[in-house]
């Protein structure tokens, strides 16, 4: 086995998710894209985690309404990844056959119309990563775990509550690894851990194949009438064939207690992950040396809070339990447990509480928001208010199961 595995393992970051369930966020760019945490998107956790582990050869497969997270990977991450000299390149991959009204049909599709790539490049391994998940992740250990076995694919599980069962594929493994059974999103009867009867063994999207393995399996799929997917079709025909499959078990760089791993697919994941950052310890660690996270940021002036009247109604510009970017203006307004992304403006008098404010919002003197999701370059009028009345609130905006306002990308709100 060489020193270092990777060398030898070309990357594939799936980033092409339309992200239906994250809309209206999603509206205007793809998942991978949507802002997350004040200043990241989410695809900066897995190519953060590619960074640090030391991937050197990344391509990654874009697919709906792409132009932002193009220019988010090109301006961000070319600087950072593209050096010959080292021998590290990240690039950009659009669809390279259409097969049918989708550019992708399914995960093992993706592969497939990049076979070219595989052959151009021939790694003997391919690991496959999906764009759109919040977690910290040691690639190297998994792809070194893969290349002791021998294996022909290895697939990262974490254990998930069995409620959460029919929202994943599902592993069944004997006492080293092996994956024995694999259950794509099982409606009932998910197969347990053992001696754990309240917990199952989850696919977290994360494989690394052997690139014959690879491409003979994705070439076979292509020919025949099937989702095109792996943990619908090629997960399943793998282990019923005997092939080598492996369970790598998830080891969280994030070191808390317990392993934090989000797909936030829904509004409501999406904002409560957002919110968790603001609490005094949060679940998700973005201050960890140890672990840089990294994205592209245009240069701001720093964040600055003005006013500090006295009297009876006094104005006071001030910002508790929250993040504030740069280029923040707190002009006179009142923050407490919000996300402020850069050069927003929340002016005099006016409230934002549980919120998580884009890129160029503005709050006008005397609105109030709460509960709210207000996307780029919204400017909210004097006076309004938003998340207070759901019933209102519903006539003109989204509004979530658990009572979150999203206000879309650049919506003229009306007083």
């Amino acid at each position: 086995m060489p020193k270092d595995p990777l060398q030898d393992t070309l990357t594939i970051v799936m980033a092409g998710g339309q992200g239906e369930r994250l809309y209206p966020l999603t509206r205007d760019r793809a998942k991978p894209a949507v802002p997350f945490g004040g200043i990241y998107r989410i695809i900066d956790f897995t190519l953060s985690n590619c960074l640090n582990s030391g991937c050197t050869r990344i391509y990654v497969l874009t697919q709906y309404k792409s132009f932002s997270l193009n220019q988010h990977i090109v301006m961000g991450w070319n600087p950072i990844f593209n050096n010959p000299e080292i021998g590290r390149s990240i690039s950009i991959l659009p669809p390279q056959m259409r097969t049918g009204p989708n550019w992708y049909v399914g995960t093992a599709d993706a592969i497939y119309q990049n076979v070219y790539t595989l052959e151009r490049e021939r790694p003997a391994r391919v690991l496959i990563l999906a764009g759109d998940h919040i977690y910290k992740m040691d690639y190297s250990e998994m792809v070194r775990f893969h290349v002791e076995r021998q294996a022909e694919l290895t697939i990262a599980c974490v254990p998930v509550t069995k409620d959460r069962a029919n929202q994943l594929g599902i592993a069944v493994t004997d006492a080293d690894h092996r994956i024995t059974g694999f259950q794509e999103k099982p409606k009932q009867d998910a197969a347990t851990m053992p001696g754990d009867p309240n917990r199952c063994l989850a696919s977290m999207g994360i494989y690394v194949f052997d690139t014959k393995a690879l491409v003979r399996r994705v070439s076979s799929d292509s020919k025949r009438e099937t989702a095109h997917d792996f943990g619908k079709n090629i997960i399943p025909e793998m282990i019923s064939d005997g092939a080598r499959v492996y369970a790598y078990p998830f080891k969280d760089e994030n070191k808390k207690d317990d392993s934090y791993w989000r797909d936030v697919g829904t509004i409501d994941s999406y904002y409560e992950a957002n919110m968790d950052l603001v609490s005094v310890s949060p679940h998700f660690n973005l201050y960890d040396a140890a672990w840089p996270l990294r994205t592209f940021r245009e240069q701001h002036p720093p964040a600055k809070f003005v006013f500090n009247d006295k009297g009876e109604n006094p104005r006071r510009g001030h910002a508790l339990d929250s993040i504030v970017a740069s280029g923040v203006i707190v002009s006179g307004g009142t923050v407490e447990r919000s996300l402020l992304s850069p050069l927003v403006r929340v002016n005099s008098y006016s409230r934002v509480i549980n919120s998580i404010l884009m890129e160029g919002v503005s709050i006008g003197r005397h609105a109030k928001v709460q509960n709210c999701i207000i996307d780029k370059g919204v400017s909210i009028p004097e006076g309004m208010e938003i998340g207070f009345n759901l019933e209102e609130d519903r006539k003109r905006f989204a509004v979530t199961g658990k009572g979150v306002v999203v206000v879309p990308k650049e919506t003229l709100v009306e007083a």
